[in-house]
């Protein structure tokens, strides 16, 4: 039985005149994403690290330890009701900085994937519209690009420059580009042999008119899909540069980064690995959700 057979059972079972209209597109589309559980998980996980990430200040119980703050007397506390999740070698409190560890995965996450998006969608519409020298050129240099391994680039970038955010995010969207343009230029590639390209070109209408208003619309669902899905890959690499000592510096609270700190008192000091660990599992794991589920709801692939 479909869902517009369903509503009207229920309409009638309650009385209520039968509602016989069609279901939006949009509303199906809603309907698909909410009846999946891993999507609606993935949603909220995403939507909690957003918010811890933006309340920072006001969830971490400590959160002058996300700074110099130095208390040896403390140091290396097992988690107990002062301190959720223990103290590290400082003596500061890791709830409080894994807290404030997700605004620099995240604020990471906005500032490599607000330039190469853009810049891997305008790339590979440009190529899938206008074929020829031009998609040659494009298509080339994204090859080029994609056969340099993108952690090898980013520890060349952090040797020639100090270990900061804005460094650690030109390293990583120096190649994280081209993998956006390789799917439009596919997508693009499909879209140009659909009627309605050919019917509005045949109108007179500009090029940049059928790339903004014919094109990029059919592309929106991928891209949404797609960077969603990177998000999670954004937060794993930054936390893997930090590990390696090229994300940001310290004493600045970077999940990557605590992780390296706490690995050296192991196994007797567990929990200044566990938190920020699990703190990168958790936000990588609703990305990815979100992005499964969003790829279901648009029925895509990215």
């Amino acid at each position: 039985m479909s869902m517009t057979d369903d509503r009207l059972t229920e309409d009638l079972a309650e009385g209520r005149p039968a509602d016989t209209a069609p279901l939006s597109a949009g509303y199906m589309t809603w309907y698909r994403f909410s009846r999946n559980p891993a999507a609606v998980i993935g949603a909220l996980i995403v939507i909690s690290t957003i918010l811890c990430a933006i309340f920072a200040p006001l969830i971490a119980p400590y959160p002058d330890h996300i700074g110099t703050v130095v208390d040896f007397r403390s140091r290396h506390l097992p988690p107990d009701a002062e301190h959720w999740m223990g103290t590290d070698k400082a003596g500061r409190d890791i709830f409080s900085r894994t807290v404030f560890g997700f605004r620099v995965s995240l604020l990471l996450v906005v500032g490599v994937l607000g330039i190469s998006v853009p810049v891997g969608s305008l790339l590979g519409m440009t190529a899938g519209y206008f074929g020829g020298w031009t998609e040659r050129l494009i298509t080339g240099f994204t090859d080029v690009m994609l056969a340099i391994p993108p952690l090898v680039m980013a520890l060349a970038i952090g040797n020639v420059l100090e270990p900061t955010l804005v460094n650690a995010m030109i390293a990583v969207t120096l190649l994280w580009w081209t993998w956006h343009a390789r799917l439009i230029y596919r997508v693009t590639s499909q879209i140009m042999a659909e009627d309605y390209v050919e019917a509005a070109r045949l109108a007179g209408a500009s090029h940049w008119h059928i790339l903004l208003r014919e094109i990029l619309p059919n592309c929106v669902s991928v891209i949404s899909v797609k960077t969603t899905l990177d998000a999670a890959f954004v937060i794993l690499f930054g936390a893997t540069l930090s590990f390696l000592g090229f994300g940001v510096r310290p004493p600045t609270p970077d999940l990557g980064s605590m992780v390296a700190d706490g690995r050296q008192f192991l196994p007797e000091m567990w929990w200044e690995v566990l938190a920020p660990g699990f703190a990168i599992f958790y936000a990588t794991l609703g990305f990815n959700l979100l992005g499964d589920g969003l790829r279901d709801m648009f029925d895509v692939e990215a």
